[in-house]
């Protein structure tokens, strides 16, 4: 595709991205900081939920979530990649550490997730899956691989837009449809990892026909 059209779908990524962040940012440390709406849908725990604790963990887990989500948006940049190839190694790193720490913190709140059991299982299944893509565009740049590496790049991003998605879907599911919210936050978290996985696949198979390179901006 053209230089115009492979800047169109990065500025086209980089908005959705900087709307997560913002709507994250915003959410959880000005409009309700204590997280008191959310936690109202926690019943049922099996484990006895320390709200300071758990508003600390999540915390540090929105944090490092936007730091993965502008890293890597960062690193999908052309002028990253190859005017500044030290950058986009040590920016790399940065990434892979973020997700490490929203992976490690996630699994703290797992336990504690909205839906009970059911959704405890969906997101240690999404840590693991995260971790794993993550892991894996990791060793196929230090292979060398640097087609496999983007594309296993891209596969990981797709995960920092899962906060956003379950939010969505949720939203769709219960003030939309009508159904029991701890029930449509359960669907939109599966509907979320089942999207996440394909999105990568199909954009990898319409960027031949139609030109796109979803490895510049």
């Amino acid at each position: 595709m053209d230089r115009d059209r492979r800047q169109s779908f990065y500025k086209l990524i980089a908005c959705f991205s900087l709307i997560s962040i913002l709507y994250s940012l915003v959410n959880n440390f000005l409009v309700d900081p204590g997280a008191e709406t959310f936690l109202s849908h926690k019943t049922g725990l099996v484990r006895e939920l320390k709200p300071q604790i758990w508003l600390t963990v999540m915390y540090i887990h929105v944090g490092f979530a936007c730091v993965a989500m502008a890293s890597g948006l960062i690193n999908f940049s052309t002028r990253s990649y190859t005017k500044y190839p030290r950058f986009h190694r040590v920016n790399g790193y940065v990434y892979i550490s973020s997700v490490l720490f929203v992976v490690l913190t996630s699994g703290y709140l797992a336990p504690y997730a909205t839906g009970g059991k059911v959704s405890s299982i969906g997101f240690n299944l999404l840590n693991i899956l995260w971790l794993f893509v993550t892991v894996t565009a990791l060793v196929h740049i230090l292979r060398r691989r640097v087609l496999q590496h983007r594309r296993w790049m891209i596969r990981s991003y797709a995960f920092c837009f899962t906060n956003m998605l379950i939010h969505l879907l949720t939203f769709v599911f219960h003030e939309m449809i009508g159904i029991e919210y701890v029930t449509s936050y359960t669907i939109g978290l599966y509907g979320s990892i089942v999207l996440l996985i394909i999105a990568p696949e199909v954009l990898f198979r319409v960027e031949k026909p139609i030109g796109i390179d979803p490895h510049k901006g």
